[in-house]
């Protein structure tokens, strides 16, 4: 039965090009399990291979007809074939990480078949340590980030011992917990309620957008922190871009930038935000490119942390967003922390005086200057809305397993598009913060040096703030 793309899923779908390939990923590093073999890399491939019964989720593909009235709508695969979806690759000698990265970068600049269901996953061999990685690539228009976190999420336990968890495309999944029975049933009776609840709230909450726009249109003139941006510097970030990608990933410990934020009295999404400030600083320095005033970024905020009076990105869905000023024109690595703090703290402000309705409009069109150029396929504005994205996915607090192999890291590679060369996600598992930096090949040359300028501002926080 064919069902209509919603249109949040559409305007991916049509925003898509070969310059702009819209599938969100994830590399995932595993350690294998004690004991395992020589072959464990292809057992394991041939274990997922096998779980052919799929779920409608990863049967559906995109279809468009006269049939459908030249819409396009979901429809089942009926001609699925397992095999093209999971993949087994190995690295070249001598199996190094950068060899990783650089598949990855390939992997991730192609474009999916639409006549096929939009998913891939990829297991890799061949690290000299001996660890498997998860090559996990799924069209926006299926999943968001947020849910592709929770997918990924949905095959791993805590329990190092467990041997019976399926594929996540499986129809067959893992008996639940009698907690998680309960919650689920919680969370079925109340989705009607809810439902009703946002539908009832809707007209009262459009009847403000107007004193919404207004007000952020008012603190926008007045370069105040807000969901639009007005001031934001045209950089060699900002510009038309290639179909090529690099990617490039690395951990940190969590504990040395909580140290940092408890020092100063910010966030740990504060101290994310600085490195990123002070790591795009020194880069465009090396390039003779860093403009006088200071860089923005835009920056998901979920709507649990602004009904807590905390709009930061530390948890929830992501239903909004926040320029904040990145201080990248100051040259003291504790003024580009306070700097962004301040702009996060009045991107909070901004945020509490407005509903979640709200929240989402103004972030859409505090967006639209970077989307619809691509989607209609004109050409980039004069200023850019913002110059990059820093985006914090939260993950889960303790150590994870897949039937027994532990998952070390999880990356996140996400999506550049025209305008928008750059794109830096981390996300939090157990006790590292893992960034990963997706850019266009050609724009962002040898995008991996921001790693370096990662490491060295987090070292200098350490000590302008005296925890080093």
């Amino acid at each position: 039965m064919a069902t209509p793309l919603d249109p949040t899923a559409l305007g991916f779908l049509l925003a898509e090009n070969r310059r702009v390939p819209m599938h969100v990923a994830g590399l995932h590093l595993y350690r294998r399990p004690e004991g395992a073999g020589r072959n464990y890399s292809r057992e394991l491939f041939e274990e997922l291979r096998g779980q052919d019964d799929v779920a409608p989720l990863f049967r559906k593909r995109v279809h468009r007809s006269i049939k459908t009235g030249g819409q396009y709508v979901w429809v089942d695969d009926d001609q699925f074939d397992i095999d093209y979806h999971v993949r087994h690759s190995a690295l070249p000698k001598p199996g190094r990480v950068r060899d990783l990265l650089e598949l990855v970068s390939r992997l991730h600049s192609t474009r999916m078949a639409r006549e096929r269901p939009l998913w891939e996953w990829h297991i890799i061999e061949g690290l000299r340590d001996g660890r498997i990685a998860m090559y996990v690539k799924l069209h926006h228009a299926l999943v968001d980030g947020v849910a592709a976190s929770r997918l990924t999420q949905s095959m791993l336990t805590t329990d190092p011992d467990r041997r019976d968890l399926p594929a996540p495309w499986s129809t067959h999944p893992p008996a639940r917990t009698a907690h998680a029975q309960e919650a689920a049933t919680h969370t079925t009776e109340r989705v009607p309620t809810a439902a009703l609840q946002q539908a009832l709230s809707m007209a009262g909450e459009a009847a403000g957008l107007p004193k919404a726009l207004l007000d952020t249109l008012n603190r926008s003139m007045r370069n105040e922190t807000s969901t639009l941006s007005l001031y934001a510097p045209r950089t060699i970030l900002n510009q038309k871009i290639t179909g090529s990608r690099r990617f490039a990933a690395q951990s940190w410990p969590i504990e040395r930038i909580r140290s940092v934020s408890k020092a100063t009295g910010t966030t740990i999404n504060d101290v994310v935000l600085a490195m990123s400030s002070g790591a795009i600083r020194a880069y465009l320095l090396d390039l003779d490119a860093l403009p006088e005033t200071t860089m923005i970024s835009m920056v998901p905020v979920g709507l649990k942390a602004k009904e807590a009076g905390r709009a930061s990105m530390e948890g929830g869905n992501a239903v909004g967003a926040v320029m904040v000023k990145l201080g990248t024109d100051q040259a003291d690595p504790a003024d580009r922390l306070r700097v962004v703090h301040e702009s996060m703290r009045d991107g909070k402000q901004a945020l509490s005086a407005m509903t979640p309705l709200q929240i989402q409009a103004m972030s859409a069109i505090g967006q639209a200057p970077a989307i619809l150029p691509s989607l209609l396929g004109l050409p980039s504005a004069m200023r850019p809305p913002y110059n990059l994205v820093v985006s914090n996915v939260p993950g889960p607090r303790v150590p994870h397993f897949f039937n027994g192999a532990e998952l070390l890291g999880t990356y996140p590679v996400s999506i550049p598009i025209d305008g928008m060369a750059l794109n830096i996600t981390c996300t939090s598992y157990s006790d590292s913060m893992d960034f990963g930096l997706t850019g266009c090949r050609r724009t962002v040359p040898r995008l991996q040096r921001i790693l370096t300028h990662l490491d060295d501002e987090l070292t200098a926080l350490e000590s302008a703030t005296g925890v080093a």
